[in-house]
C-alpha cells in the first residue's frame, strides 16, 4: 500500500493548500496523473504541491480551479501561500502594504520592490544566498498584485539617482527595469520622481523609509537594517518622516523630468550592444 503524507491543513497556509488540493482531487474521484492530464502538468507535480514540497503558482492555482470547478478557491488561496514565503520579519509590513491607502517611499539604493521586475527582483534576491530564491521571487511578485485592484493605493516613490545607474543583473535586465518605470508615468495613482545627485546634501542622507496612511488607522513609518524591518507610529516620527518627505519631493526633479532622465540612462547605459555595429558603406 503506497505510503500517503498525513498533512496537518492548520500548519502553514501551504500545508492547507496541499491538504485541499488532494481533498477536492480525491473528491472528484481523480488520480494525480488524470488531474495533472486535464490541467496540462505532470502527476508528480500535483504530488508534491499536495505533500508541501513544490510551491504552487497563481497560473497552476487558476487552472485547477478551472478543472474541479472550486469557484476560485486555490486563486484565493495561493496569494496566502505566497505570502507566507516572505521572510517573517517582513510579514507584518507586507500585511500592512496591502491594506494601505497611499504609500510613499525613499529608496536611496535600489528600486522599490513593488516596481521592480521579476528580473531584477531575482538578482537583488540571490545577493542574500537564500536557499528558497524562487519562492522569495513569486512572493515579491505577488505583493505587487495590490496595484492591479480596481482601486490600488495611491503611491509616490522617489528613487536616488543612483538606482538608475546600480546595474542590478546586467544591461538587459536594467533595461527592462527602467522601462517598467517609464510604464508607470500613464497611471494616476503612481508618482514617480528622480533625487538628482545635483541635489548634493538632502533630508535623507540616513537612507530609505516609506510612510503608509490607512483609512482610519494611524501613519505607519517602516525602516530597514541590515537584517530586519521596523515599524513604528509614534506621532512624533511620523511628522520627521512628512516633513522630511517634503524635502526630499521639493529637492527632486519632477515627474515629468525624472521619466525624462530615466529614459536618458536607459538608453545611454543599457542598450542594446550586441548587434553588430553598422559600417558605412563608400
Amino acid at each position: 500500500m503506497a505510503n500517503i503524507q498525513t498533512l496537518d491543513p492548520s500548519a502553514s497556509p501551504l500545508d492547507y493548500y496541499g491538504w485541499e488540493l488532494r481533498r477536492q482531487r480525491e473528491a472528484h474521484n481523480l488520480k494525480q496523473g488524470q488531474l495533472g492530464d486535464i490541467i496540462f502538468c505532470t502527476g508528480s507535480l500535483i504530488g508534491q504541491i499536495e505533500t508541501t514540497r513544490k510551491l504552487p503558482t497563481r497560473d497552476f492555482s487558476e487552472r485547477v480551479d478551472a478543472a474541479l470547478g472550486t469557484g476560485g478557491v486555490f486563486s484565493r488561496l495561493v496569494g496566502l501561500v505566497l505570502r507566507s514565503q516572505l521572510p517573517t520579519w517582513f510579514q507584518p509590513y507586507a500585511d500592512m502594504e496591502a491594506r494601505a491607502a497611499y504609500i510613499s517611499t525613499y529608496q536611496a539604493q535600489l528600486v522599490y520592490g513593488l516596481l521592480q521586475t521579476e528580473e531584477y527582483a531575482r538578482a537583488v534576491l540571490a545577493t542574500g544566498m537564500p536557499d528558497d530564491l524562487e519562492n522569495l521571487v513569486a512572493a515579491r511578485i505577488e505583493r505587487q498584485r495590490i496595484l492591479e485592484r480596481e482601486r490600488p493605493p495611491l503611491a509616490w516613490a522617489i528613487l536616488d539617482e543612483a538606482v538608475l545607474h546600480r546595474p542590478i543583473g546586467g544591461r538587459e535586465v536594467m533595461r527592462q527595469q527602467l522601462q517598467r518605470l517609464l510604464d508607470f508615468t500613464d497611471q494616476r495613482w503612481m508618482r514617480i520622481q528622480v533625487l538628482p545627485f545635483s541635489a548634493g546634501e538632502h533630508a535623507s542622507l540616513d537612507g530609505s523609509f516609506t510612510t503608509m496612511r490607512f483609512d482610519g488607522d494611524p501613519d505607519v513609518v517602516y525602516t530597514e537594517d541590515i537584517v530586519s524591518g521596523h515599524m513604528t507610529a509614534s506621532p512624533g516620527t511620523v511628522r520627521e518622516a512628512a516633513l522630511r518627505y517634503a524635502h526630499l519631493q521639493a529637492a527632486a526633479l519632477s515627474v515629468e523630468d525624472s521619466a525624462a532622465l530615466i529614459t536618458r540612462v536607459m538608453e545611454e547605459r543599457y542598450e542594446n550592444r550586441s548587434r553588430p555595429e553598422e559600417r558605412a558603406v563608400a
